[in-house]
Order: C-alpha cells, then structure tokens, then sequence
C-alpha cells in the first residue's frame, strides 16, 4: 500500500499534468477525461466539462501523483475548489542533484518561499509554492533526521 498525493484543480488539471510531467522528468502519464466514459443521457456534461480531466496519475522518480478537475456542475456537492497551504506535496530524494534539478523545474512561474539550503534536520531542504499555488517541500535525507531525533529519545 502507498499513500499518494491526490490534487484537484478548477478546469487546469491538463496544463497541470503538463508543467508536472516535463518538471519532474515523468517516466509515466495516464488521464482519462470525461469525455472518455458514456454519458448519462438524461444528465449529459456540458462540452466544456467533457474535455476536463476525471483521473490523471504521474511517476517518477519512484513518486506518483494524481489529480483531477473539480466540474462546475459538482460544485453543488463538493463546494468550491478553495486554494489553501492544509496539502503539500514532500519529495524526498537523497539525489541532491536531482532535488535541485526538480526545485528549479518546479519553482517556474512561482514563488521559492525557502531556497535549497542547509539546515539542522536536512543537509538539502527547500519550500516553493509553484505557478498552479500547490506547495511543494524538498528533502535530501528526512529518513536520517528522522531516525536522529527518534533513536535519540529512546
């Protein structure tokens, strides 16, 4: 089993899964849009809706993200797509070069809210909001931190 991080979006999960795709080197891409599924007759999407994004899923590096678009014909049910800092996206590479390479890919059209540095809980570590306002962290060796700080309280 593995948790995976799940983003939707209002109507850009395609241009989404793009930009993702050409930062992060993606090994793997799959969407299915909801054009792709037979419609209801009785309740059919409206054309816009149709070309928008019902499941998407990215690899790489060993990570995978998915994501979809919210439809305004759900909004009823699901409310409104609110941007927010509750989800973030970690990765965690003990390839520096790579994390490095990821952070400026990523960091395109955005905002870098901490530059890749050193600091006491990673030798490599970084935050950066990207152009689509998902929050992104990068960590060279939290495992190493983590197993640290853990041993230590025993």
């Amino acid at each position: 089993m593995s948790a995976i991080a799940y983003l939707n979006f209002d109507g850009i999960a395609e241009q989404v899964i793009e930009f993702y795709s050409e930062a992060l080197k993606a090994n793997e891409v799959k969407k299915v849009k909801f054009k792709d599924f037979p419609q209801d007759p009785d309740y059919p999407l409206p054309d816009n809706e149709l070309k928008m994004i019902m499941e998407s899923l990215i690899e790489f590096a060993g990570g995978k993200i998915m994501m979809s678009d919210i439809l305004p014909s759900m909004k009823m049910v699901t409310g409104e797509l609110v941007k927010g800092n509750n989800v973030l996206i970690s990765l965690v590479i003990d390839d520096k070069q790579k994390l490095k390479e990821y952070f400026t890919n990523l960091s395109v059209g955005g905002k870098v809210l901490m530059p890749l540095s050193n600091t006491p809980w990673s030798s490599c570590f970084g935050m950066l909001v990207d152009k689509f306002g998902v929050t992104w962290k990068f960590n060279s060796d939290a495992d190493i931190f983590l197993d640290k700080v853990i041993s230590n309280k025993k």
